[in-house]
C-alpha cells in the first residue's frame, strides 16, 4: 500500500467515526464525542522525553512520548485513569493535527530517538494526518504506535507506511474477562487480528548498534492476579504467530483505580503467578 499523501487526510473518516472497533458512527468533526470522548482534535496530557519504556524505545536519550487523552477501553486497574478515563477536558491540551505535527518536530530536535504515540487507537486518524505533515517538514526518527491493542484492522490498513514501530498489548484471550475489566467484550475477538497485521507491516523487531529499535514488533503483555490461564493462552498464541515476536512481561500490576471493587484482583501479583 503506497503511504497516503496531504491530499488524503484521514480525518475526514471522523465524521462517522468507525476508528476502532467501537465504531460508535459519532460526527466527532462536528464536535460530538462516543465512547473515548474525543472530538476531532486531539488531546494531550503530556508531550516530552520519557526514559520509563521498554530499553529498546527509551534508548539513551529517551522516547518522545505523547500521552494522548482518553481510552477506548475502561480498564478497572488503569493506572492513568486521570488521563485515560477520568480526564476533565479543559486540563488537557488541544491540538490540531497540524500542532500535533509541531509536538513530533520538537521533540526531535530535542533528541528523542522516536515518537512515541501513547494510547492512539481513538485518534488513530488525526495521528496519521499529524505523522504526514511531519514527515514532509522533515520529521526521519522513527514513530512507535503504543496501543492497548483494540484497534480497528482496517484503520491500522491505512496507516502502512507510517509506523515502524508497533507496541501494543495483548491483555486478554479471554473474552469474559475483557468485559469485566476493561468493558470490552469481544477484545479477544479483535486482537490476533490486530497482531496479525501489525507482524505484517513491520517484521520482527531490529536494533541499531547501541540496542535501540529501529522497526518491527514488540507486544506487551501485563500478568493479572488470578487470571494464570490467560497469561498461558496469550503468550501460547504469541508463539504460533511467530517464534521471533519479542515480548515485555510485566509484572507491576497493583490495585489501581477500580480494580479495588474486584475482590480477586484486589492485590499485588505473586512472584510465583509472574
Amino acid at each position: 500500500m503506497i503511504p497516503m499523501t496531504m491530499n488524503q487526510r484521514l480525518t475526514s473518516q471522523l465524521a462517522h467515526c468507525e476508528c476502532c472497533p467501537r465504531k460508535c458512527g459519532v460526527d466527532r468533526l462536528a464536535g460530538r464525542t462516543g465512547f473515548c470522548r474525543i472530538a476531532g482534535d486531539v488531546q494531550i496530557s503530556y508531550a516530552g522525553l520519557h526514559r520509563g519504556e521498554e530499553p529498546p524505545i527509551s534508548g539513551t536519550r529517551g522516547s518522545g512520548t505523547i500521552f494522548f487523552a482518553g481510552c477506548n477501553l475502561r480498564c478497572v486497574f488503569c493506572q492513568n485513569h486521570q488521563i485515560s478515563q477520568d480526564f476533565e477536558p479543559d486540563r488537557m491540551q488541544t491540538l490540531t493535527t497540524d500542532g500535533l505535527a509541531d509536538e513530533m518536530l520538537r521533540l526531535a530536535d530535542a533528541g528523542a530517538h522516536n515518537i512515541n504515540l501513547v494510547s492512539p487507537s481513538h485518534v488513530v486518524f488525526q495521528a496519521a494526518d499529524a505523522i504526514v505533515a511531519a514527515r514532509a517538514r522533515g520529521l526521519t526518527i522513527p514513530i512507535v504506535y503504543n496501543s492497548n491493542g483494540y484497534d480497528s484492522v482496517d484503520a491500522l490498513r491505512q496507516m502502512r507506511g507510517l509506523v515502524d514501530i508497533y507496541l501494543p498489548d495483548i491483555k486478554y484471550l479471554s473474552n469474559d474477562l475483557a468485559k469485566r475489566y476493561s468493558a470490552a467484550a469481544d477484545y479477544a475477538d479483535v486482537i490476533p487480528g490486530v497482531l496479525h497485521e501489525m507482524l505484517e507491516q513491520v517484521g520482527a523487531l531490529e536494533l541499531d548498534t547501541e540496542g535501540t529499535a529501529r522497526r518491527g514488533l514488540l507486544v506487551r503483555h501485563l500478568v493479572l492476579p488470578d487470571c494464570v490461564d490467560n497469561s498461558r493462552k496469550c503468550l501460547d498464541f504469541l508463539a504460533r504467530l511467530s517464534p521471533t515476536i519479542h515480548v515485555s512481561i510485566m509484572s507491576q500490576y497493583s490495585p489501581q483505580y477500580r480494580a479495588t471493587k474486584h475482590p480477586e484482583i484486589n492485590r499485588n501479583l505473586t512472584r510465583r503467578e509472574y
